[in-house]
């Protein structure tokens, strides 16, 4: 069935959106990213108690570009 789209305004979108107007079957915006964190980066929650003495992140990428996602 035949969407009927009255008038649109579109200030911004950003990098990793997808602005579609009308019918459309299926789609899958993405976005790519790299990241490097030592031992208690990604906790959250309340009262949490991280004991780390000699913690440290050695990164080490040995290749210059990345494999593309397409």
């Amino acid at each position: 069935m035949p969407a009927v789209v009255g008038a649109v305004k579109v200030i911004e979108i950003s990098s990793s959106s997808i602005f579609n107007i009308g019918d459309v079957y299926a789609m899958s915006p993405y976005a790519v990213a790299k990241t490097f964190a030592g031992g208690g980066s990604f906790n959250t929650g309340y009262d949490i108690e991280i004991q780390l003495n000699q913690s440290t992140t050695n990164v080490y990428d040995k290749d210059s570009i990345d494999q593309l996602v397409i």
